[in-house]
């Protein structure tokens, strides 16, 4: 991870189950895609993003593959304004 612990995902006490958060912004080092930050301000690499959105705890997005690597995409439909391409980016360089 590298920001925030993962560990301190909000919980749902009825269930202690994680509860699931959104991509907010897109983590770029020389314009390509890195990393994600989430809704609760964590921000994880493509692999533990990629894995998180597996276990369910990223809603919005879907898991592609493109020249062998996963990557998040956000699920298909017909508006462009919720692509995560339309997100913020930031760097952490």
């Amino acid at each position: 991870m590298i920001g925030n612990n993962a560990s301190t995902m909000p919980m749902n006490e009825s269930s202690n189950i994680a509860m699931s958060n959104v991509v907010t912004a897109l983590v770029k080092e020389n314009g390509h895609v890195t990393g994600y930050q989430l809704s609760d301000g964590t921000i994880l690499d493509k692999p533990e993003a990629v894995a998180l959105a597996k276990q369910g705890g990223i809603t919005g997005v879907n898991v592609a593959h493109r020249n062998g690597e996963e990557y998040l995409k956000s699920h298909p439909d017909d508006t462009e304004d919720n692509n995560l391409s339309s997100l913020p980016s930031i760097s952490l360089e």
